[in-house]
C-alpha cells in the first residue's frame, strides 16, 4: 500500500490544457484519446462554444487572482486544435489575456499535428503570441507507420513542410519544438538525426502511454529486457555530446537536474506535483487526459466550468494523488535508491487493474528501462564531473553516487 497521505495544502494550477476541438483529421493508431479505453470524446461537442470559452477565461482569471499567480500556461489542444479555426482561437486568446490580472503573464501554446499549419496560422500565432508545438515521430517510414489520415495516407510530407515553415527566421520565435513518441522498434540515432535535420529548438520525447494491464509495445515481463532504455541511451549520449547545437530535451534535462540535486521540470519524472487542469470542449473539468489509457472515465471528475471554480478541482482526490510526491508512491518505490530521480515515473504508467491506490499503487511499467537509463546517465555525469574537476568528487549524497 502507499504511505498514508499527509495533510497538505493543494498547489494551485499553473497549466491549463484546453480541448478546443474534440475531433482530429488524423487517425493515429496509438492515439490516447481515440484509441484507448476511454470513449468520452464521443459525447463531447465537436468545438468549444464561444460562451464556454469566455467562461473558461473568467475561471482562469479568478484562479490567478485567488492564488496570486505570476504566470499561467494555456495549451490549446484537441483532437486537432487548428480545426477550431483561426477566428475562434484568436478570440479565446484575447479573452484570456483580458481576463487575467495585470500581474499575471499568460504563456499560450498550441499543440498540433502540423498538417494544417500554413501562413494564416502563423500570422495568427504571431499576432496573438502563441507558440507552436508539432508532433513528428521520425523519418517518413517511421512517422507514417502510425500517423496517418482516415484514408490511410501518411502525414509526414505535410508535417515536414510545416516544420520548414517554422524554421524560417521570421517564424522561428513561434516554434516551441517537436513532440516525438519513442518507438523501440526503430533506429534511435536515425530518428534523432532526422529530428535534428529540422533544427528544432526543443524535442519532447514521450514514452507510449502503456501500463501493467496494457503494456506498451516491446515492454515484456522480463525485467532484464529494457527496450526503451536501449533506445534512449544512444540518443542521450549523442545529445549530451552535442554541445550548444543540441536542442533542449526535457526528459534528459530533468534527469540531469535531479541527479545533481535539483528539481524536475516535468511530472513524468521525479515525482514533481501535477499543476495541470484539463478542460473539455463542453467545459467539463478533468484530470490528466493521459489517464484515458487506463479505464473508461478515469479522467472525469463530475465538475464543470459552468458550476465550479478551479479550486473545486483542486479538492478532487485525483489531484491530491498527483500532488502527493513520494508519499503517494508504493512501498517498493519509496524504498528504491533511484526514487529521488525516477519519482515512480509517470502516474498513468503505474496503473494495474485491480490494484490499490485507484490502480496506481505500483511502480511504473517502465521501471526496468528507467533504472537502466538513470544509471547510465549517472555514470556519464559522474565521469564528466571527475574529468572536469580532477580530484573533486560529486557532492556526497547526490544521486550521481547512489544511482551509478
Amino acid at each position: 500500500m502507499s504511505a498514508p497521505a499527509r495533510t497538505r495544502q493543494a498547489l494551485p494550477f499553473r497549466e491549463f490544457l484546453v480541448k478546443v476541438h474534440s475531433r482530429c483529421n488524423l487517425a493515429c493508431t496509438y492515439c490516447y484519446v481515440y484509441e484507448s479505453a476511454d470513449r468520452g470524446w464521443r459525447a463531447q461537442p465537436v468545438t468549444m462554444a464561444p460562451a464556454t470559452a469566455e467562461l473558461l477565461c473568467r475561471r482562469i482569471g479568478e484562479h490567478a487572482r485567488r492564488h496570486a499567480l505570476r504566470s499561467v500556461r494555456v495549451i490549446l489542444h484537441g483532437g486537432e486544435p487548428l480545426l477550431a479555426g483561426e477566428p475562434f482561437l484568436a478570440g479565446l486568446v484575447r479573452a484570456l489575456r483580458a481576463a487575467l490580472p495585470p500581474t499575471t503573464r499568460a504563456e499560450v501554446a498550441l499543440q498540433t499535428n502540423g498538417t494544417l499549419l500554413d501562413a494564416a496560422v502563423l500570422r495568427l500565432c504571431r499576432d496573438e503570441d502563441i507558440r507552436i508545438g508539432v508532433s513528428l515521430d521520425g523519418p517518413p517510414a517511421v512517422h507514417d507507420r502510425y500517423r496517418r489520415d482516415p484514408g490511410g495516407r501518411g502525414s509526414h510530407a505535410r508535417v515536414a513542410a510545416a516544420l520548414r515553415l517554422l524554421a524560417r527566421p521570421e517564424h522561428r520565435a513561434l516554434w516551441a519544438g517537436v513532440l516525438t513518441t519513442v518507438d523501440p522498434a526503430t533506429d534511435p540515432l536515425a530518428t534523432y538525426e532526422h529530428l535534428l535535420s529540422y533544427d528544432p529548438p526543443a524535442v519532447t520525447l514521450i514514452l507510449p502511454l502503456g501500463h501493467w494491464t496494457l503494456p506498451p509495445p516491446g515492454r515484456v515481463p522480463d525485467p532484464a529486457a529494457t527496450p526503451y532504455a536501449d533506445w534512449l541511451i544512444p540518443v542521450f549520449d549523442r545529445w549530451y555530446g552535442g554541445g550548444a547545437r543540441a536542442p533542449r530535451i526535457s526528459l534528459f534535462e530533468s534527469v540531469l537536474d535531479l541527479l545533481l540535486g535539483g528539481e524536475s521540470g516535468s511530472e513524468v519524472i521525479g515525482a514533481a506535483p501535477s499543476r495541470l487542469a484539463v478542460v473539455d470542449t463542453d467545459g467539463s473539468l478533468a484530470l490528466s487526459d493521459h489517464l484515458k489509457t487506463t479505464f473508461d472515465g478515469a479522467d472525469r471528475t463530475g465538475l464543470s466550468l459552468h458550476d465550479d471554480a478551479f479550486d473545486a478541482l483542486l479538492a478532487h482526490p485525483g489531484v491530491a494523488a498527483r500532488q502527493s510526491g513520494r508519499d503517494g508512491l508504493c512501498a517498493q518505490c519509496r524504498a528504491c535508491p533511484l526514487v529521488a530521480v525516477c519519482g515512480g515515473g509517470h502516474y498513468p504508467h503505474r496503473y494495474r487493474e485491480g490494484s490499490g491506490g485507484a490502480g496506481h499503487d505500483n511502480p511504473s511499467v517502465y521501471c526496468p528501462d528507467l533504472a537502466r537509463f538513470i544509471g547510465h546517465a549517472a555514470r556519464i555525469v559522474r565521469g564528466d564531473l571527475a574529468a572536469r574537476v580532477p580530484g573533486v568528487a560529486p557532492t556526497p549524497g547526490r544521486c550521481t553516487e547512489r544511482c551509478a
